[in-house]
């Protein structure tokens, strides 16, 4: 993992595309703004997770179709 400093105001670029913007600090929260083209999905780790856990959860529930062969 990749540990960086920053201070309000202040950006890290990932991949020349996103942009990850520290726009405040208070207590122990950080808000981020984070600047993605439209195809990139951005999620919070917990709603990640849940999207990932309803997808498997669709697919093992799906049958089996000689069409598709799955």
């Amino acid at each position: 993992m990749l540990v960086l400093s920053r201070k309000k105001d202040e950006s890290i670029i990932i991949n020349d595309h996103i942009r990850v913007t520290i726009v405040e600090i208070r207590g122990d929260k950080v808000r981020l703004g984070i600047d993605a083209p439209k195809d990139v999905s951005v999620h919070r780790r917990e709603v990640y997770e849940a999207i990932q856990s309803q997808l498997r959860h669709q697919e093992s529930n799906t049958p089996l179709t000689p069409e598709t062969g799955n």
